[in-house]
């Protein structure tokens, strides 16, 4: 996000959660930006407050009003020396909880939904007359078409970024929230993608990651065609400067054999794929309603690695799940040991209103849940470990995205999203070297670049 001007006047925003609402946050800023709110990076130097939010986590209503209670400090203190502060809350919580908002916090002058973004503008001039507007419509397509930059500017000097492609999910897996927070699947107008990916080229970006709550279901009709994920990358893939594609969030279920194809023919895709399975239980999982089993997980991973034999993989699991028996939570750590993955991200499970696992009897205890996701939790850094010692000795393509702590190093990102660390001239940054990797670090890798790669970038 710009830093913009720290003048009065400025606007703040703050992003809690997942990839996707970094992005949405990014947005915000520059409609922000364009309302004469330059951003700033303090609460205390802004006009204008929004708490961008994730209904993802335990708790997240809390925390949010936990939040709510230091901004109204600020904004009495501004009301007193005259100074006016408007305060809005967005995103998923807002969505889910925006008349709760209103009722219980006097301090918050405007809620914006995640498909309402590109009524911000309209949502301050309600907030200066008085009102306290209340925006939470499943409006996707306009926001979409609202919310594309006018310009690279928000992203210029950067090496990485995201672009949203799709939003909604219509899997309704027993615990997840996002289905009634962010709607129906739909998705981006594939040439407003392209537009927006070569503007971010343009600016200087090398590394896209396409964003989707199911990123992987991507699917426009245009007058050319069906256009799919696979087809997407395809075309992305032709703009001068792009050098990496990724994506996340997926589904199993959506795993096409055209976008497997995409991970073994294009290049550009990278060798690193984000795919959930939560549990290595089929019981848990019907009652998840996943709607795949363990072993069609493990049979696709098996048809991936046949394709793109150096792919490595991430997920995300559960622990403690409704009815979870220690016989299913070993079933789990059976597929974590048979898969094998790069990353991970696990959690307790905990309920969230309104969800179908929300009413399950048989809760699990917290003492069992905090147990298991330790065992699982030291399986899953074990393996992540192996992998990066693995690279060890391997010749890897990292493409630098910043200066390091310390002088004359320089860090980048290998095809397999390691952060690796070398001695380095800062004018490398932006450029892809072959880098051989020396050693592992606790959250890193360290390497050299080999000799003959200190000219021009590696494309």
């Amino acid at each position: 996000m710009s830093k913009g001007s720290k003048a009065a006047g400025g606007g703040y925003v703050k992003s809690y959660g997942c990839q996707m609402n970094v992005y949405d946050s990014s947005r915000i800023a520059g409609l922000l930006d364009r309302q004469g709110h330059a951003a700033v990076d303090t609460p205390a130097e802004a006009e204008v407050i929004v708490l961008n939010t994730c209904h993802i986590r335990e708790k997240a209503a809390d925390k949010v009003f936990s939040e709510l209670g230091q901004i109204r400090q600020i904004k009495h203190e501004r009301a007193e020396a005259g100074r006016p502060l408007l305060i809005g809350v967005a995103g998923c919580v807002a969505q889910a909880e925006g008349a709760e908002i209103l009722r219980r916090e006097a301090s918050v002058d405007f809620v914006l939904g995640p498909q309402s973004y590109h009524r911000l503008p309209e949502a301050l001039e309600k907030a200066r007359r008085g009102e306290r507007p209340l925006f939470i419509d499943f409006e996707t397509d306009e926001k979409f078409r609202d919310l594309r930059r006018s310009d690279g500017g928000l992203d210029r000097g950067k090496v990485s970024a995201f672009v949203t492609i799709q939003e909604g999910c219509d899997k309704f897996c027993s615990f997840c929230v996002v289905p009634y927070t962010r709607g129906a699947e739909i998705s981006r107008a594939t040439p407003d993608v392209v537009t927006e990916a070569e503007r971010l080229a343009g600016a200087g970006v090398k590394d896209i990651t396409l964003l989707g709550q199911n990123v992987n279901g991507y699917r426009w009709e245009g007058r050319d065609g069906v256009w799919t994920l696979a087809r997407l990358f395809e075309r992305l893939s032709a703009i001068e400067g792009l050098e990496r594609l990724r994506y996340t969030t997926s589904h199993p279920l959506d795993m096409s054999d055209d976008l497997i194809a995409a991970h073994r023919d294009l290049p550009k895709v990278m060798p690193y794929l984000h795919l959930p399975v939560q549990s290595g239980s089929d019981r848990i999982l019907r009652a998840m309603n996943r709607r795949h089993t363990a072993r069609d997980y493990v049979a696709l991973i098996e048809t991936l690695r046949a394709a793109r034999a150096d792919i490595a993989l991430s997920s995300d699991f559960i622990v403690g799940f409704p009815g979870e028996t220690d016989e299913d939570f070993r079933a789990t750590m059976r597929l974590v040991e048979e898969v094998g993955f790069a990353s991970a991200f696990s959690f307790k499970y905990s309920t969230r209103p309104g969800t179908p696992g929300a009413e399950l009897g048989d809760q699990i205890h917290e003492t069992v849940k905090k147990e298991r996701l330790a065992e699982l939790q030291g399986l899953l850094d074990a393996q992540a470990a192996a992998f990066n010692a693995n690279c060890v000795g391997r010749s890897l393509d990292v493409l630098f995205e910043k200066p390091g702590r310390h002088d004359g190093q320089i860090v980048g990102r290998s095809p397999y999203l390691q952060s690796v660390q070398v001695n380095g001239p800062n004018d490398l940054i932006g450029s892809t070297r072959r880098c051989t990797i020396e050693r592992p670090g606790s959250h890193s890798l360290f390497g050299a670049i080999e000799q003959g790669q200190g000219g021009e970038a590696r494309n």
